[in-house]
């Protein structure tokens, strides 16, 4: 028997495939090339961000926990040694820690209060149709984009004790100078003035974005039922811009428990980090600091404290998520 003939031409030449076959294995390949792309691409975009986060955020917060249970004092000996819960059991104890964390949640209250009324009450103005509108929006952010370092110095010399211009007005006026660093209550109100000028402008932004989200055919509604302006911003702006109002609340608490530019180049002695000469604004960063690269170099009780204030942070986040998903629940 003769072998039956091949025909090259549908084959494609000898050993080929047809252009059919080759056509499909093409298409085969594009589309596992596709699936990969879909499933695997998307991680390898996000990549770079997590490996930036595992080294600066993760691997430093591991290592300050290990730390917070290690004798590591920088003047005895560069070596730690494990000590157990010995930093924590003396960082209960210590009435100074405890009265920084107090300090902070003052300065927190006193100035993240008034900031976020003003910054709301801001934005219901610049809601409306005002002339000369983006110079008024973008004008409020000033405050924000001006380095923190520079604003602080700009404050401190305004509120010098012997050549400060407040008390050159101050005894112009009849009043006497007023030792902004040295008075406990003073130092608060400068403090407090410093912060809210810096943030108020950043939040102000923020609320007016979420109150431009709002639909103004609820605004003629209400308008048509006969309510008035005041009674538009608490009864219908306030309740439908709430969700904006808790995130800003819980990243000024975030940030205030984080205190430290302000309040350390406000203070006389900077290296210090004393907080004046009766501690009135010494906040728990400015604790931690004076523990680790200050006067003790005692790595080990400042990595202790770092840890108590980062559960004190996720305390108020949780917080937070709780409410907001209570408040979630009830729409």
């Amino acid at each position: 028997m003769t072998a039956p003939s091949v025909d090259l031409a549908q084959s494609g030449g000898s050993g080929g495939r047809s252009p059919a076959a080759r056509s499909h294995q093409r298409s085969a390949f594009r589309s596992r090339l596709t699936h990969y792309d879909m499933k695997y691409m998307p991680y390898v975009f996000i990549a770079p961000f997590f490996v930036l986060f595992l080294t600066f955020a993760m691997f430093p917060l591991g290592y300050n926990v290990w730390t917070s249970f290690q004798r590591y004092r920088l003047l005895d000996s560069p070596n730690p040694s494990f000590t157990g819960w010995s930093n924590y059991q003396r960082l209960w104890g210590d009435s100074d820690f405890w009265h920084s964390v107090l300090v902070t949640f003052g300065l927190f209250i006193f100035s993240s209060g008034p900031q976020l009324v003003l910054a709301l009450c801001l934005a219901s103005v610049l809601n409306r149709r005002l002339k000369a509108q983006t110079f008024f929006r973008m004008g409020i952010l000033v405050p924000y984009i001006t380095p923190l370092t520079a604003s602080t110095f700009v404050f401190k010399n305004l509120l010098a004790r012997d050549n400060g211009l407040v008390n050159l007005v101050l005894t112009h006026l009849g009043f006497s100078r007023i030792d902004w660093v040295a008075n406990d209550t003073a130092s608060w109100v400068a403090l407090c003035s410093m912060i809210d000028w810096k943030w108020t402008g950043y939040n102000t932004l923020i609320y007016l974005a979420a109150m431009q989200a709002i639909p103004k055919d609820l605004y003629e509604a209400a308008t048509v039922d006969g309510a008035g302006p005041w009674r538009q911003f608490w009864r219908l702006t306030v309740p439908l811009i709430r969700p904006t109002v808790l995130f800003t609340v819980i990243m000024s608490t975030i940030g205030g428990l984080q205190l430290f530019t302000e309040p350390i180049l406000f203070d006389n002695n900077v290296s210090a980090a004393q907080g004046g000469s009766t501690h009135a604004f010494r906040t728990v960063q400015m604790y931690i600091y004076n523990f680790a690269w200050g006067e003790k170099l005692n790595l080990g009780y400042a990595g202790a404290m770092s840890v108590v204030l980062f559960l004190i942070i996720m305390l108020v986040v949780l917080v937070n998520v709780l409410v907001t998903s209570r408040l979630g629940g009830r729409k």
